[in-house]
């Protein structure tokens, strides 16, 4: 990315704006697929990008990206912090449940695991989404998502900016986390649960009880 020019009637709404470059000349089209960087592109930023053509012969963005400050201030966005955050504290209850006795290694490790299988999936979908490649099933990153991989998932969606703005996939998104931890609730606690625990080796009901009572 040699090329350096100022980000111009971008309109994130569609998803692509142009570029005029430092050196003067003609716009060239930048597609947020092309974009690099983190958070999402703002007009009038100063961008480094490379230069590729589109099946018409006509100039485009192939990559681009914040160049100088620009580039500094949009290196983490809000978004991260306070997905590590929620992941902190998840992490951070399961741990106090694992250290208390009331949760087994098991469940800690599913969590941890899975959520690291899916942050790399979420990766090499963003990568793909980029260069045109073939893509990850939604209904595979959401299998995964319920299957304990949500923290990861979400950590991976600010970290690459990778499905944030879609709406439907979002709703989906959640309804997999809510759905995740319901089961987890219902695990820990139900009287239902409670030979499910025993094959597990733990139960936190029974160590719950002389709280309750």
């Amino acid at each position: 990315m040699n090329q350096k020019g100022l980000l111009t009637a971008w309109n994130d709404a569609k998803g692509f704006g142009f570029i005029t470059p430092e050196d003067g000349g003609e716009r060239v089209f930048a597609h947020i697929r092309s974009y690099a960087g983190r958070g999402r592109p703002v007009s009038d930023r100063k961008v480094t990008y490379s230069i590729t053509k589109d099946n018409q012969g006509r100039p485009r963005a192939g990559r681009f990206q914040y160049a100088g400050a620009a580039k500094v201030g949009a290196s983490i966005a809000s978004g991260v912090w306070v997905a590590a955050a929620v992941v902190l504290v998840f992490f951070s209850t399961l741990v106090g449940l694992f250290h208390k006795g009331y949760l087994p290694v098991s469940i800690l490790a599913a969590y941890g695991g899975v959520s690291l299988v899916l942050f790399v999936m979420y990766w090499i979908d963003k990568r793909a989404a980029q260069r045109g490649g073939q893509r990850t099933a939604e209904k595979t990153l959401h299998l995964f998502e319920l299957c304990c991989g949500w923290p990861g998932a979400l950590m991976a969606q600010q970290v690459f900016r990778h499905k944030t703005r879609k709406g439907s996939y979002q709703f989906v998104f959640w309804l997999s986390v809510l759905a995740n931890l319901v089961a987890l609730g219902w695990l820990l606690v139900a009287p239902e649960a409670s030979s499910l625990r025993q094959q597990l080796n733990f139960d936190l009901l029974n160590s719950l009880r002389p709280l309750i009572w």
